[in-house]
């Protein structure tokens, strides 16, 4: 059996503000500080100890699995960043209220925008501030690599390399391996898992710092299909506010 742990980032400022934050840097609030302090003292006080870390390269996920291995007493475990785990860039949504692009556009379109699989949103201009080509972290990037917006489809296919080439390796000799990202990668990364039908993925939201553990077989199935949050009445809580923001639908943690 191998273990993997999922972790969504703590709040963040653009969190707190119902933002759309995509590919903007956007750091912790000290309520996130808190919820990835407390992640890690989950994971330790369930014997879940990770002996491998990934993040993405965006503060708020980098800070997260710190605080997380801080929390769990674990500082000194190796941690590998990539940009392939990062959130899906919303284009020229990113710094926008939800609650303003849901009246601007209607119900249905913002639904589609923010849960679908393969609609994206209108791209950002070149040069505005949701242009990431001039950011250092991505210097070493082709540029047709970089985003201008996304689709969960889009997210799926730039984040599914890293998983077969640089967590899969981990997991097979058996690390116990945590995963420190966002509500869409995450989501990518959950309907590859479980093997999720578009109509699933609708419903599939992944609240901030709460940690979801994962057994896989051998193969690297799933031995339960959607894992299980070390706390499942609070992660249901945590997912339905999610799913609400902006004024929507409710979702399930699954």
């Amino acid at each position: 059996m191998r273990t993997l742990i999922l972790l969504r980032h703590g709040e963040s400022d653009w969190n707190s503000k119902n933002l759309f934050t995509g590919w903007i840097d956007v750091d912790l609030t000290a309520h996130g500080e808190e919820q990835a302090l407390l992640g890690g003292k989950a994971l330790a006080a369930a014997g879940l100890l990770p002996t491998r870390v990934h993040t993405s390269v965006l503060t708020r996920a980098v800070r997260t699995g710190t605080l997380a291995m801080e929390g769990a007493g674990h500082p000194w475990v190796p941690t590998d960043r990539h940009w392939r785990l990062n959130e899906r860039h919303y284009g020229a949504l990113q710094g926008r209220e939800k609650a303003a692009v849901l009246r601007e556009f209607g119900e249905d379109q913002f639904h589609l925008w923010r849960r679908s699989y393969d609609a994206a949103p209108p791209p950002v201009a070149e040069g505005s501030p949701g242009d990431v080509s001039s950011d250092p972290r991505y210097s070493g990037l082709p540029r047709d690599l970089l985003p201008r917006t996304e689709s969960l489809a889009d997210v799926t296919a730039r984040l599914l390399p890293y998983w077969h080439d640089a967590i899969v390796p981990d997991l097979r000799p058996g690390h116990t391996v945590l995963v420190v990202a966002h509500s869409n990668s995450l989501r990518a990364l959950v309907a590859h898992l479980d093997r999720l039908t578009r109509e699933e993925l609708l419903t599939l939201n992944i609240p901030t710092g709460m940690p979801l553990r994962y057994d896989l077989g051998e193969d690297l199935v799933p031995l339960v299909r959607g894992g299980r949050y070390l706390d499942l009445d609070a992660a249901a809580a945590a997912a339905a506010e999610v799913a609400d923001q902006g004024g929507g639908r409710l979702g399930s943690c699954r």
